[in-house]
């Protein structure tokens, strides 16, 4: 009598652990925690115990749509549900195969020590990186064409498990066909951020989607210190470089506006930047006598947009001549950093390391400040 009383016990102990065919699993309470950012102001990160958030609040420049995305491990995602129509994509970790679409999503691979998931890229003849050109050379990494226009078709070959991308003032409708297909696409907002070290910061983001956040904050302080040691260096300057940038376009002079990233690099490495005062966003559009007339006695000529030469900007524009930067060959460039294919280094590595930005700027306007350094980007046009 005594067994089949323990025994009806265990039958009802049993039966009330079982899930209902209606019962839900949802996601368990929990406290949330969100990751420091010092200084990037487009995406925000929580994490918990049973998964991550990532929030992309600046997609691209004046973006009113928000996206999220949740990240789940493997082992999470067998044992929690969650309201798919919550989330603009979940990505299940940890990531094996992964698409970027832009060079500056290159070095954060890189620093993170993840270039190996790397598995498409659109446009890689414009990668410069030794580590990851190695990878498209033995056909690791496979050719996808143009930003504007991916070969969808290549790309869901591939299958990767996510495709990091970013949108120029709207949601890419190649993104969408990819969304169809059930691959995640997540939107990078790095370049939208207003300084450098802002932008640097996204390495966090990369960091979160690899499981590997303590790396990401490490990397990130070491460049910011980096950076600070540099600014601070910069002050012992005792004079100041008049700085001229930019050039001509048909017959506009484009050049950096006095709050954009470009310009902060300049103030930062104490020089005097003849259009430090303006503001606004985008570039500013001069006309060539309001440039000559304000920068035709100008030490230094930075960033003459693509001109590689002397020769190719006298034979574009013979009054390029009239500046005393022109007449003492104090212009300096880099376009003429590439890789062994032609891409532009500055354009994939200077977003994730400012600090060697402002340091080239530094050795260039005050040479007699680190004088051991060598500058890695910017040198004198040919």
């Amino acid at each position: 009598m005594k067994l089949v009383r323990i025994l009806f016990l265990f039958t009802i102990i049993l039966n009330s652990c079982k899930e209902g065919p209606d019962l839900t699993r949802t996601l368990p309470p929990t406290i949330n925690k969100d990751v420091k950012l010092n200084y990037a102001k487009g995406f925000r990160i929580e994490i918990s115990d049973h998964s991550k958030t990532i929030e992309i609040t600046s997609a691209w420049p004046e973006a009113e749509q928000k996206f999220t995305y949740l990240l789940l491990t493997k082992e999470q995602a067998s044992k929690i549900t969650y309201n798919k129509d919550d989330y603009d994509a979940v990505i299940v970790t940890p990531i094996t195969k992964t698409v970027v679409t832009s060079t500056t999503h290159i070095p954060a691979l890189e620093l993170l020590g993840v270039e190996q998931t790397l598995v498409g890229f659109p446009g890689s003849d414009y990668i410069s990186s030794e580590k990851t050109r190695k990878l498209i050379d033995n056909g690791k990494v496979r050719e996808l064409g143009k930003n504007e226009g991916i070969n969808t078709e290549v790309l869901l070959e591939l299958n990767p498990d996510v495709v990091i991308g970013f949108g120029v003032d709207g949601v890419n409708k190649t993104f969408e066909t990819i969304k169809k297909a059930r691959i995640p696409v997540i939107y990078n907002g790095d370049w939208v951020e207003s300084s450098a070290l802002a932008k640097a910061e996204w390495i966090k983001f990369f960091g979160v989607l690899f499981n590997k956040e303590k790396e990401a904050d490490s990397i990130f302080n070491t460049i910011e210190k980096e950076y600070l040691a540099a600014k601070e260096i910069a002050k012992q300057a005792k004079t100041q470089p008049t700085i001229l940038s930019g050039a001509m376009h048909k017959d506009v002079w484009y050049l950096p506006n006095g709050s954009s990233p470009e310009a902060q690099f300049l103030k930062d490495a104490n020089v005097n930047y003849l259009w430090s005062e303006t503001t606004g966003n985008g570039s500013l559009a001069l006309s060539f006598e309001a440039v000559l007339d304000k920068a035709k006695d100008a030490d230094l000529w930075l960033s003459p947009s693509y001109y590689s030469s002397f020769e190719q900007l006298e034979q574009t524009n013979a009054l390029y001549s009239n500046f005393e930067a022109f007449k003492k060959r104090n212009i300096y460039t880099f376009s003429n950093t590439t890789g062994k294919t032609g891409g532009v280094l500055y354009y994939e590595l200077g977003t994730a390391r400012p600090d060697l930005v402002l340091k080239d700027l530094i050795k260039i306007c005050h040479p007699e400040l680190l004088e051991n350094y060598t500058p890695y980007f910017f040198k004198r046009l040919k």
